[in-house]
């Protein structure tokens, strides 16, 4: 009788990137239901999959790498998923020796883009690319959205006003790196087309852009940067 798959997924960074990664996770554990899938990621990002039901075990990047590599080799694993592909993912591939399949980067074409605003990326969102890494196991995208587990009950009236508390429309705003946040003036145009009430989410980094789009588009617009954080959840 051939023994289960075990499979580690390593994704280090950052909380937009980790969450885009569920869906490969969840497809891993339905498509293969008796695969044992685990994922490897800094503390920081720890509660992202805390609670996720199919996974596992949460592999947690240690100060030091080769600590982190000696918990790997512990586990035994049939296969690595590297959706990060960088550096120290590379070290980790190359002394476990676990068989890997990797996510193609292409950092000219990002240079271009941001740089030059040559788009020759691929036309392809985030998740597909990551799922290429694991048809090898002849697993799909099931076309499900992205999984997050909230840890704890709240009631909408504690999170938002009287004027949001029925249909509304999330707008992220914020972003690590600056390029990748849109202008508050494009933001501004975008909310003032919306006919139903927005709520602004992002960090404290962000609190004063989401100001400074609510006074220019009035009370459909209610700016929770800086007051939500999703760790807390």
């Amino acid at each position: 009788m051939q023994k289960p798959l075990k499979i580690l997924v390593i994704r280090l960074s950052s909380m937009g990137d980790i969450i885009y990664t569920t869906p490969v996770v969840r497809c891993l554990k339905t498509q293969l239901p008796d695969a044992e899938i685990h994922f490897l990621t800094k503390p920081l990002f720890k509660y992202i999959y805390e609670g996720n039901p199919y996974l596992g075990k949460l592999l947690l990047l240690q100060k030091n790498l080769n600590d982190t590599i000696r918990e790997i080799n512990a586990e035994n694993y049939d296969y690595l998923i590297d959706l990060h592909n960088n550096l120290r993912t590379s070290i980790i591939k190359f002394k476990t020796g676990i068989p890997a399949s990797t996510l193609i980067k292409h950092p000219v074409k990002k240079w271009l883009y941001l740089k030059l605003r040559w788009n020759l990326l691929p036309q392809k969102h985030i998740v597909e690319q990551y799922l290429e890494t694991v048809k090898f196991l002849g697993v799909k995208n099931d076309g499900l959205p992205i999984n997050y587990y909230v840890k704890q009950r709240y009631q909408l009236p504690d999170l938002l006003p009287v004027s949001h508390q029925n249909k509304f429309i999330a707008f992220v705003i914020g972003a690590n790196h600056f390029t990748k946040r849109m202008p508050n003036e494009k933001i501004i145009k975008i909310c003032k087309k919306i006919n139903l009430p927005v709520v602004l989410l992002g960090g404290e980094d962000v609190q004063v852009n989401g100001d400074e789009i609510a006074s220019f588009t009035g009370e459909n617009i209610y700016n929770a940067c800086g007051k939500l954080q999703m760790k807390s959840w």
